[in-house]
């Protein structure tokens, strides 16, 4: 019985472990998230104060990153706009697919005119284009953290319930959802023990590339000045704020480009590479 144990637990844990790469991104990841949620601990500077005179100054020991258009200190902003970037793309990110995964789920299960109506609306609103849409919400409604994060959420809710509903319709014709609609299941059941268990996999990666699309459509938004609104920013914004200042102060631009493209890298290949028994896991 031991030895069995141990020869399973061999075939398994392979399966299950990250290469170097795997474990690099992972890495990268999990150190946004952390300044993320520790930021206003760590932050040398309030993100508003001025506190060189010289604007754009060079990086030096007390400005490791230099500092902004206003004399701010760059290193202190960048960890504090960690907060909104990866705050509001991971809410937008959860929002959006929990609630495309639920309903291509559900028109999968239901079939008939719920997916056919459901279905023509979510193409019809899948082909506005996703900044032109945010563009127009935002202009109008204005820009607050919430209604960022709704209109960033409803522009990728079409993308992941397509996503769903073509995983759905694969597991529901299998036998054993089958069975438990013979046996009387409902809807709730057939979803939450039959269908999701078999994506479950699929859908994982597919968020991680929904986040890295949030990203990079929240900070073209702020990069237009539609995103977070100032003493406070996101990575966007900040190099919005400073892109005039290029040709003499490049730390201030580059920084944050360098946030943005370490964050959405990092994400792209961690899913790439996902252990294949989380990648293609199924009930």
């Amino acid at each position: 019985m031991g030895t069995e144990a141990v020869t399973s637990r061999k075939t398994l844990l392979p399966g299950y472990s990250f290469n170097a790469v795997g474990w690099l991104s992972l890495t990268v990841v999990a150190f946004w998230a952390v300044i993320a949620v520790i930021a206003p601990l760590i932050t040398p500077h309030a993100v508003g104060d001025i506190v060189d005179m010289d604007y754009f100054g060079p990086l030096s020991r007390e400005f490791p990153l230099g500092t902004d258009y206003l004399g701010r200190d760059m290193l202190s902003r960048i960890l504090f706009g960690a907060r909104y970037t990866v705050g509001i793309s991971l809410a937008a990110t959860l929002l959006a697919c929990t609630t495309g995964v639920a309903l291509g789920m559900a028109a999968a299960v239901t079939g008939g005119w719920f997916d056919a109506a459901l279905s023509r609306f979510l193409d019809a609103l899948n082909s506005i284009p996703s900044k032109l849409f945010g563009l127009v919400v935002v202009a109008g409604v204005g820009s607050s953290i919430p209604v960022l994060i709704l209109t960033l959420s409803v522009i990728y809710i079409p993308g992941s319930y397509r996503f769903a509903r073509a995983l759905s319709v694969n597991v529901n014709t299998t036998d054993f959802v089958t069975v438990a609609r013979l046996r009387g299941e409902g809807l709730p059941y057939l979803i939450r023990s039959e269908i999701l268990p078999n994506i479950i996999g699929p859908v994982f990666a597919d968020v991680g590339i929904r986040f890295v699309f949030i990203v990079l459509l929240l900070s073209g938004l702020s990069f237009l000045g539609l995103g977070v609104q100032p003493p406070n920013a996101d990575w966007g914004a900040l190099v919005r704020e400073n892109i005039g200042g290029l040709p003499f102060g490049a730390p201030a631009v580059m920084a944050p480009s360098f946030a943005i493209a370490s964050l959405t890298i990092a994400v792209n290949l961690l899913i790439d590479n996902l252990p294949r028994k989380i990648r293609d896991r199924s009930a």
